[in-house]
């Protein structure tokens, strides 16, 4: 008699994952907060462009410092976004296949995203 099949347990927050893999992990969540955050940018664009009150209105919601914290957030997830798409759409014409291209085209995503968030933070925050 065989014994039953169990179920794997696969620790996900124990897997260690390549630099490649987070990035790519990284690409699908921060494109899924772009997605989500559209409504409000789409609302307060709409607010800003309504008349000088709206604008003044959406200029006073976007000083307050949880804004300027979701902004820089949303900063960073339009950078790495763009940027891994960029780095996919090279794997996809088949530049940087090998190991050693993909851990640098990795980095420099990564590197990319975080120079672009501490320019919007220097600006945000100055």
């Amino acid at each position: 008699m065989k014994a039953a099949a169990r179920p794997v347990y696969l620790d996900v927050l124990r897997i260690r994952l390549p630099l490649p893999g987070w990035v790519s992990i990284l690409h699908r969540a921060s494109g899924a907060l772009l997605f989500a955050a559209l409504p409000a940018g789409v609302w307060l664009l709409g607010l800003s462009l309504s008349g000088d009150a709206g604008f003044q209105q959406a200029k006073a919601w976007a000083a307050h410092p949880p804004a300027k914290l979701g902004i820089l957030v949303l900063v960073w997830a339009l950078a790495h976004h763009f940027l891994a798409g960029l780095r996919h759409l090279a794997l996809d014409v088949h530049w940087g296949l090998d190991l050693k291209r993909a851990r640098q085209a990795s980095l420099a995503v990564m590197l990319g995203a975080v120079l672009a968030s501490a320019a919007a933070a220097w600006r945000l925050f100055a």
